[in-house]
């Protein structure tokens, strides 16, 4: 396999965790994976050695999403949430409050403006420098650091909010 593919194949499990914090659902990641593969496979030509190819496909992946999002609109296309994966644990209250958070923070960020989702998954989950993200989605230092602290408040603000209805509901129904 030729150095490009061997770098293609490094950057799956990367490519992977952007394309679901851009979809919000494994099955449609995993078709962005494949699309902007493909598309870098075609345009191998047009990416010019010594220059980072990992900014170069997220770029790529990022078009390809812009694209598919215009033609849901389009054509009328929804996407639903994924279900939160399953937690394992011995204690059911523990096992049965994570997977409510997780589905909190799942819905919390699925509701993020895009800008914000993908700056969150470059730097929190895939644990990106603000220049490394800056560059993965080609946009101003500056930019990645105001849609992050955007992106944090409405986190926050989403938790606390969750948290506050949960309180009132013990109130109202105690255990």
């Amino acid at each position: 396999m030729s150095d490009f593919g061997n770098e293609l194949v490094a950057l799956l499990p990367r490519l992977r965790r952007f394309a679901r914090s851009l979809t919000g659902q494994a099955e449609d990641a995993d078709d962005l994976v494949q699309a902007a593969l493909e598309r870098a496979l075609r345009s191998r030509s047009l990416w010019e050695p010594g220059t980072r190819l990992d900014a170069w496909i997220f770029r790529i992946m990022r078009n390809l999403w812009i694209d598919q999002i215009r033609h849901r609109k389009v054509s009328g296309d929804r996407t639903t949430l994924h279900d939160a994966e399953q937690l394992s644990g011995s204690d059911g209250r523990v096992v049965a409050d994570s997977r409510i958070t997780l589905a909190d923070v799942e819905a919390l960020l699925a509701a993020l403006p895009g800008e914000q989702r993908a700056v969150v998954q470059s730097v929190c989950i895939d644990d990106l420098s603000y220049r490394e993200t800056a560059e993965r989605l080609n946009t101003p230092i500056g930019t990645v650091m105001s849609r992050l602290a955007r992106a944090r408040l409405a986190l926050a603000a989403g938790l606390d909010h969750n948290e506050s209805m949960a309180s009132v509901a013990n109130l109202k129904n105690p255990r």
